[in-house]
């Protein structure tokens, strides 16, 4: 009912116009959301082409995904592409993958999870006995109600808090939020399920996908293990295709989405947003304007003074993950890669304590490998060169601390040792090759450090601490992985849903 008054209240007055400022995915979601009620949308991207993170890299021998690799969630992009009045099997190939990952500690040590349960609870049972399979059954679970609590009053709530998601549950509704463990670190919960350390490793890895260490992130990250157990799918032509359907998808639908536009300042008067000015002095009128970028961008006056306390002012200290990368291709032998492949090093502890204490690239790091040319079968594509991402975790010191090229180099051979270590040797050329460090990153994203999830989740609180949809400044919004309901693609795209219905309440309210 309130979707159908807000459409109803913007189709009875005159055209509202809204900015979209950055092209990732929750801008281009906020857009096709707003542009499908009926409102004048216009996209400023920086950048050459939209996609934010959804990058590619360009090197001999073809072009990269060199940000997100996995799709998930597939029912937040049918609502994307439902309201811009088609679906995504008229729109994308997508492949389900049977095999959600590959794990290796050493040459003889591989574990492959699997999309079917049974499966990968066979397959630990081979690999580490049979109670760490019954302790995999009872982590399943443990994840899938942590899931359901949470993914109606958390993820597709407008500002959730903690007072609100237990406001009214009664004490059934309590005992589920309790049931989360909100208070556990997601590696000590994993320690109640496992036992082999090998375990601990995989199942803990999952605070990496928002940024964060397992020894300080709350249990309830473990929801992940469920999402991806709902299914895993590769886009045929990679997420560059994907990114370009869903840009193609805003512009059908009337958005103009201008590239190579560098906003200089969000305009306040009144204490209400009203205009962006561009690099080269271009005003552009708004009746409202959705921020795309990390919400440490404004706080730090990159859009001007007259917004930077429009959100809680971004903590170094409290930054998420960044990353070194390597986009390859090149020739790879004596691995059997799968799509996704994670390679862990002998101490886990000790990688996110460089990373988070001490501000160093890990000396024993874990390394994730995307084979983009492989598919379940193990075979790639591509004859004998094919196109790899490898990346490992760092800190987000980008623009502060930039690390010296000794010590990239450093990180390189421990990288590529750990992979020989597996068995895993991989060709590589410098012109095919394209290597990002935090210093790369922060240049892509000013103001993050080349923080590449925003602030970290760690702490029971941390996800709360998220800036909302609406900022404190009338008529300007928020949109990204760095606020709620946070990083990832699928939840990137929420939170475009989410600033879009807070603008259209805030438009027909008046």
């Amino acid at each position: 009912m309130r979707q159908a008054s807000s459409s109803a209240a913007v189709r009875s007055s005159r055209t509202p116009r809204v900015t979209v400022i950055g092209g990732g995915m929750g801008g281009l979601a906020a857009a096709i959301a707003l542009a499908a009620r009926g409102v004048a949308v216009t996209v400023l991207e920086r950048a050459e082409r939209p996609g934010g993170k959804l990058r590619q890299a360009l090197v001999v021998g073809g072009a990269i995904d060199s940000g997100p690799t996995v799709f998930t969630m597939p029912w937040v992009f049918e609502q994307m592409f439902a309201s811009a009045g088609t679906t995504i099997s008229a729109e994308l190939s997508l492949k389900r993958l049977d095999i959600l990952a590959r794990h290796a500690w050493s040459a003889g040590e591989r574990l492959d999870l699997f999309a079917d349960p049974r499966r990968s609870e066979e397959a630990i049972g081979a690999f580490a006995g049979s109670a760490e399979a019954a302790g995999f059954r009872s982590f399943r679970a443990r994840a899938e109600r942590v899931y359901r609590t949470l993914e109606g009053p958390f993820m597709r709530s407008q500002r959730p808090t903690a007072f609100s998601l237990t406001a009214g549950a009664g004490l059934k509704g309590l005992s589920e939020m309790w049931g989360v463990s909100p208070f556990t670190t997601l590696w000590k919960a994993i320690g109640e399920h496992f036992r082999d350390p090998r375990l601990r490793q995989l199942f803990a890895r999952y605070a990496t996908y928002s940024g964060s260490s397992p020894f300080q992130s709350p249990a309830t990250l473990m929801l992940i293990a469920h999402v991806e157990e709902q299914g895993v799918w590769t886009v045929e032509g990679g997420m560059a295709r994907l990114i370009g359907v869903i840009a193609g998808l805003a512009t059908r639908l009337g958005v103009t989405v201008r590239t190579n536009a560098h906003v200089k300042e969000i305009v306040v008067r009144d204490k209400r947003a009203e205009a962006v000015r561009l690099m080269d002095g271009e005003r552009i009128d708004s009746d409202a304007i959705i921020c795309n970028a990390d919400f440490a961008a404004l706080s730090a006056g990159l859009f001007g003074g007259a917004v930077n306390r429009a959100v809680p002012a971004a903590r170094p200290s409290a930054r998420s993950l960044s990353a070194v990368t390597w986009c390859i291709a090149g020739a790879t032998a004596g691995f059997p890669l799968k799509h996704h492949n994670v390679f862990f090093g002998r101490d886990y502890k000790a990688e996110f304590d460089d990373i988070f204490r001490r501000g160093r690239l890990p000396a024993d790091p874990t390394v994730y490998v995307c084979a983009q040319d492989r598919d379940d079968s193990g075979h790639a594509s591509v004859g004998h060169t094919e196109r790899l991402l490898v990346l490992v975790n760092a800190p987000a010191t980008g623009g502060e601390r930039d690390f010296s090229q000794a010590e990239i180099d450093r990180c390189a051979t421990r990288t590529f040792d750990l992979l020989a270590r597996c068995g895993l040797t991989v060709e590589r050329r410098p012109e095919s090759t394209e290597t990002m460090t935090p210093a790369g990153f922060a240049r892509l994203f000013p103001a993050t450090g080349g923080a590449l999830y925003g602030q970290a989740v760690h702490g029971a609180l941390a996800a709360f601490r998220r800036p909302g949809a609406r900022s404190t400044i009338r008529g300007l919004y928020l949109a990204g992985g760095s606020v709620h309901p946070g990083p990832g693609m699928p939840m990137a795209a929420l939170s475009g849903r989410l600033a879009a219905e807070s603008l259209l309440e805030d438009l027909t309210s008046g």
